[in-house]
């Protein structure tokens, strides 16, 4: 990279699209974050610099943008920012990658087809993050684009961990463990490189958000994850249920007659914090409510993410420290409180003051298993492994 320029990074989901521009000689440099959301609705487009200052903003009608036309838009406000200054390569967060991926790729046909056909793997991700990719391949075919998994740093994983229980010929086919998440956990640990306490301690990282996930990592890598087949398994999320007796969902297909689409829809989009509150997807909407649900809804939030890092514990032979990331992970003390005080019995001793503070570590100094609140940043991380195909 002898020329100046400067690396794009798109994070597509359902109904958004992140991005964020970095330096190309320094992806540790950012020069601008945004996020087009409401995609489908009233599209709203905000874009901060590096400082916090909003720098450009924007509304369209209802339904007049869709992923590509949105990534246009993007493509167009990045040129006005930019001042000619060129970018040079895109970099793009992919759910999944299948047995195919365990590392980025330089993106072409034959890689699109591939992602392609793991569309069925992940429904409400995988088409939105292969748009904004088909639309900048039109614009733009010069430009290198970058594919990021969020399951390849999940590969690492024993092969028991990642397989089910069911024929050989249906493992041999794909029908596995994958694991999600994967960027912002390869970020936070990374982060806790420069921590000679945890660089090679038995981690369980918690990346609570509207999408939930529990990892263990060992050594730096992952071993077990609370995802498997899809974003669907495991936690319970904003809208997705997380593990669910597969009797349930033959029962519902037998017994109430509901498509696959159906049931599809109601594992996805109305389960979850939204399901048992029904109120709100959003835990700061469920902290502001009295109505008993919504209690239910957030204790059962807790339970579940307590159930399953016992589980976690188990598969690293236990546990030196419990690290809190994601959007709930990171701004809500009250998850952080009532987690804490379930993984007591493997040593863990909150500091409440700490943790309403929301200190890095809010655990006591003396406890035995100690607890950290990371910010994870998935953008920067696509832009350092961009950065890295780039140079490669």
């Amino acid at each position: 990279m002898s020329k100046p320029g400067r690396i794009a990074v798109l994070n597509a989901g359902s109904s958004s699209i992140k991005f964020a521009i970095y330096d190309a000689e320094g992806a540790n440099d950012l020069l601008f974050r945004g996020q087009i959301e409401n995609l489908g609705a009233k599209p709203h487009l905000k874009v901060r610099d590096a400082n916090g200052q909003t720098v450009a903003e924007r509304s369209w009608p209802d339904g007049s943008l869709d992923h590509g036309a949105a990534t246009a838009e993007i493509m167009t406000l990045g040129r006005e920012l930019l001042a000619g200054i060129p970018v040079l390569a895109f970099g793009h967060r992919v759910v999944h990658g299948g047995v195919d991926f365990a590392a980025p790729v330089r993106i072409d046909d034959l890689v699109m087809a591939k992602l392609a056909k793991l569309v069925p793997l992940a429904p409400l991700h995988q088409p939105h993050n292969l748009a904004p990719i088909a639309a900048i391949a039109a614009a733009a075919p010069h430009l290198p684009q970058i594919a990021c998994f969020d399951t390849a740093f999940h590969r690492s994983q024993p092969s028991l961990a990642q397989q089910f229980a069911l024929p050989r010929h249906l493992t041999a086919e794909g029908i596995r463990r994958y694991g999600f998440h994967g960027l912002s956990y390869e970020y936070v640990v990374r982060r806790l490189q420069d921590n000679a306490v945890l660089r090679n301690a038995r981690l369980v990282v918690a990346h609570l958000g509207n999408g939930a996930s529990l990892c263990a990592v060992r050594d730096g890598r992952s071993v077990a994850s609370t995802m498997g087949f899809t974003a669907v398994d495991g936690l319970m999320m904003g809208t997705r249920s997380g593990a669910l007796d597969p009797g349930v969902l033959l029962y519902l297909m037998r017994e109430r007659g509901m498509a696959a689409s159906a049931v599809e829809d109601l594992l996805y989009r109305k389960s979850g914090l939204l399901g048992v509150s029904g109120l709100s997807s959003d835990m700061r909407t469920l902290r502001q409510s009295d109505a008993p649900e919504s209690r239910e809804a957030t204790a059962l939030f807790a339970y579940r993410i307590v159930r399953e890092i016992g589980s976690l514990a188990a598969a690293l032979g236990g546990i030196d420290a419990l690290v809190f990331t994601g959007g709930i992970g990171e701004n809500d003390a009250a998850t952080r409180e009532a987690v804490s005080d379930g993984c007591r019995w493997l040593g863990l001793e909150l500091d409440k003051e700490r943790n309403l503070r929301g200190e890095r570590r809010i655990s006591t100094l003396d406890s035995p298993v100690s607890a950290w609140v990371v910010p994870t940043d998935e953008e920067r991380m696509i832009a350092l492994h961009t950065r890295e195909a780039l140079a490669t």
